[in-house]
């Protein structure tokens, strides 16, 4: 039995406060992600992160500082492996807030918080998360 794989297109970001931590989301109560989510139709890919970042996370003043580039992985099952069905290419900015307070607006996301630069890598769930938070880390301020 051969599984059809479904690419899709995502974006997100690297939130900054203003006190210099970094924006984490949970996602369905069972892992740690940077905030970030599927592309509608018709949005590209700012839009997108922007969009994601304010459902998940409930901050709507957004400074765009840089795109961070891209990069592919699989969505996370709900058994909290790698559900090889969809394979996400996840485009990613860097972004600045003097937006402190977290009101997460989506109920697959119940709790985003404000994390020490040098803990997201650790709190971060998947492997692809956590690479591309390390490979962009002496990006953040």
């Amino acid at each position: 039995m051969v599984m059809e794989q479904n690419k899709t297109e995502s974006a997100g970001g690297v939130v900054i406060s203003k006190k210099g931590k970094v924006l984490v989301v949970n996602q369905r109560g069972l892992s740690w992600s940077l905030p970030k989510g599927h592309m509608e139709e018709g949005e590209d890919a700012t839009t997108a992160a922007i969009r994601e970042i304010e459902e998940e996370t409930g901050i709507t003043r957004l400074n765009l500082v840089k795109e961070l580039g891209s990069y592919l992985r699989y969505k996370i099952g709900l058994d909290g492996r790698d559900d090889s069905r969809e394979l996400k290419h996840i485009h990613m900015f860097l972004f600045t807030t003097d937006e402190l307070k977290l009101c997460p607006q989506d109920a697959h996301h119940p709790q985003a918080r404000w994390v020490h630069p040098d803990d997201v890598e650790g709190l971060l769930t998947h492997p692809k998360d956590k690479a591309f938070f390390k490979s962009i880390r002496r990006q953040i301020p």
